[in-house]
């Protein structure tokens, strides 16, 4: 019994991946086919950077600080608080920032999407723009999905400086570190592999985001109670993906690439 619901649960997954394959590979497509509505993608972009730009600040923050205050307790033992900065640094450029916002912003934006395309399904909407001839992934997935993908790791870089100075202010006015010391240790343990690195996870976690949304949005059946679980499934799904293209990431980075 319990090997069939784990053998029936694999098929969905692999069935749902492959869904979400062709969405994206359509998407694509259409993203490089003209006309081209700029208009559109910047205007996604317009509701996802600002509006998702304080609560993405705030965590990065707290995180920095969270950080230094629980590295403090075990390296003011070692007297080697000095190394503070560099775990900071390396942590939230390469990890930390890039899934949290992709969190933050799946939970915020990515529930939206998927909620305001399954309205348009259920209104029928949608039909009425396949009888004008006009192309629903080209039309609705395509802004949210160039929007997502340029302002995610915009967020990201705003977060890892935000963070950085979070542990700025228990590192210096705590742990009495002087500010030179900080921002050399900082810049002394960064590398472009380390920012760079977590960059490019934030645009495959954008994409994530975006087709997931839209995917559950497009597919919603039923009524309200079709919109509401298409939201939910669009927030949990985005979840177990980002966290899974991040381990898929970080492995390619640094153990297979090793640059």
């Amino acid at each position: 019994m319990l090997a069939s619901r784990i053998s029936n649960s694999v098929k969905q997954w692999v069935s749902y991946v492959g869904q979400l394959t062709l969405l994206f590979s359509c998407t694509v497509a259409c993203a490089f086919t003209p006309p081209f509505h700029y208009n559109r993608s910047l205007a996604q972009a317009q509701r996802i950077g600002p509006g998702s730009f304080l609560i993405s600040a705030l965590v990065g923050f707290f995180v920095g600080m969270i950080i230094a205050l629980q590295m403090a307790y075990q390296m003011v033992q070692l007297s080697a608080e000095l190394y503070i900065p560099n775990v900071i640094a390396v942590a939230l450029t390469r990890e930390l920032t890039p899934v949290l916002t992709a969190l933050i912003v799946a939970g915020r934006i990515g529930a939206g999407i998927a909620a305001e395309i399954g309205s348009m399904v259920v209104t029928e909407q949608v039909d009425a723009l396949k009888a004008f001839a006009v192309n629903p992934v080209k039309y609705l997935v395509v802004p949210r999905f160039l929007g997502l993908i340029i302002m995610l790791p915009v967020l990201t870089i705003l977060s890892d400086v935000i963070g950085i100075w979070g542990g700025y202010v228990i590192c210096v006015f705590k742990l009495h570190i002087s500010y030179e010391m900080f921002w050399k240790m900082t810049f002394r343990a960064l590398s472009m592999k380390d920012i760079i690195t977590g960059l490019v996870k934030t645009i495959f976690f954008g994409m994530i985001i975006a087709i997931v949304g839209c995917h559950q949005g497009l597919t919603v059946k039923g009524g309200a109670d079709g919109v509401g679980k298409a939201t939910t499934a669009a927030v949990v799904r985005s979840f177990i993906l980002i966290i899974v293209m991040d381990c898929f990431i970080t492995f390619v980075f640094y153990f297979l690439l090793n640059v």
